[in-house]
């Protein structure tokens, strides 16, 4: 199997878009990744009248967060997940039912062939889509302040470290802030989060997944990358290919469960679905 290619990420500024490119690459690679900063969402955030349909069990906890940077940030994020969504599945934002798996994991309700996940820092937000199986991302401040000493005990293989040890220092610590970035990234597609053991996998410098001694761990179903964006972040993402077997048709009719898109068929006070939540 071929390495399994990354979508270039696309930055998304608000709701408006442009989105073109978002169903575009989730048909033509299987993932798609977009970026933005909740600022730059805060007055959609702020002006729409359709939050709470929007946000539809969000609501409460966003109605109940005292910090209000922490309350925007939080609906910014999950307005950014639905309007990606949205746009590479070609339905209304406020049709998708936004849930958590135990571990916090977001998914969408119904459609079982979208994985998805999400990161931020300081003011950046990132989302991961795919449709051929599991996704992670995660992003860092590039000028993140690495201490070695620590983080050789904490995240580096044996083979890291002697790859490290050669490279010259001033290099040293943006490529351990690269290793941390893939290590979460693959982590969190893996669902594990800082449970997984980052000493027991590595990363070769081509991005490549390895075991600790530095033999190859994968037979190409994993696809690995790093981006700079907004100047000052790294964005990592990690994406498995499952072999299913996921048409190019991207749209609502096609990804969406079949018992789930039955309820949402029904006429309403029939037990639809929550696509018609206030």
């Amino acid at each position: 199997m071929d390495r399994v290619t990354i979508a270039a990420p696309l930055h998304v500024p608000r709701p408006a878009g442009p989105w073109h490119g978002v169903r575009e690459n989730l048909s033509q690679l299987g993932n798609a990744l977009v970026y933005t900063t909740w600022s730059e969402w805060l007055p959609s955030v702020l002006t729409t009248p359709r939050l709470r349909r929007l946000l539809g069990p969000d609501w409460d906890r966003y109605r109940r967060t005292p910090d209000a940077a922490v309350r925007y940030r939080f609906a910014a994020a999950r307005l950014l997940i639905k309007y990606t969504a949205a746009a590479a599945l070609d339905t209304p934002p406020e049709y998708l039912d936004l849930a958590y798996r135990l571990a916090g994991r977001p998914y969408l309700r119904g459609f079982d062939q979208i994985e998805l996940s999400l990161s931020h820092t300081g003011d950046v937000l990132a989302v991961g889509l795919s449709r051929t199986g599991r996704i992670g991302v995660d992003v860092e401040p590039a000028d993140r302040f690495v201490r070695l000493d620590l983080l050789r005990r904490q995240i580096l293989t044996p083979v890291e470290e002697q790859e490290i040890a050669e490279l010259p220092e001033s290099r040293r610590g943006p490529h351990v802030l690269r290793l941390w970035t893939l290590k979460e990234a693959y982590s969190k597609a893996l669902g594990q989060g800082l449970r997984l053991g980052f000493k027991q996998f590595g990363f070769s410098t081509e991005g490549r997944l390895r075991a600790p001694d530095g033999s190859s761990a994968t037979r190409g179903e994993w696809g690995f990358d790093t981006y700079p964006v907004m100047e000052r972040y790294l964005l990592s993402v990690a994406c498995h290919d499952a072999g299913l077997n996921t048409a190019g048709d991207t749209s609502v009719e096609t990804m969406l469960d079949r018992g789930f898109l039955s309820a949402m068929a029904q006429p309403p006070g029939d037990g639809a679905g929550s696509a018609g939540r206030p």
